[in-house]
């Protein structure tokens, strides 16, 4: 991989290791905001209104984890390569 390429999976990665914190810390505001939106497009009258809560906030948890958890993989994985690659570029230049 080019130096351009592992910096795009920095990148990535710490996007992803954002919107995974954010999913992770704001779940139950997420998922309390979709079940009323689901309470409203399917006009029941709430029966299960507390079940759907728990399966949206259950939804964004599992969601934001799995999206930090990969973020963070990305940014140490991408980190480490490009040292990696930018130790081997320092040795070339001092054999020169």
């Amino acid at each position: 991989m080019s130096k351009d390429n592992l910096t795009l999976v920095i990148i990535l990665g710490i996007l992803s290791t954002i919107a995974g914190f954010i999913m992770l810390f704001f779940n139950v505001y997420f998922g309390t905001a979709s079940a009323e939106t689901w309470l409203i497009n399917k006009g029941s009258g709430g029966q299960h209104y507390n079940v759907i809560v728990k399966g949206y906030i259950n939804t964004f948890l599992v969601g934001g984890s799995i999206l930090f958890v990969m973020g963070v993989l990305a940014i140490v994985l991408g980190y480490h390569q490009l040292q990696l690659k930018k130790g081997i570029e320092s040795q070339l230049d001092e054999s020169s």
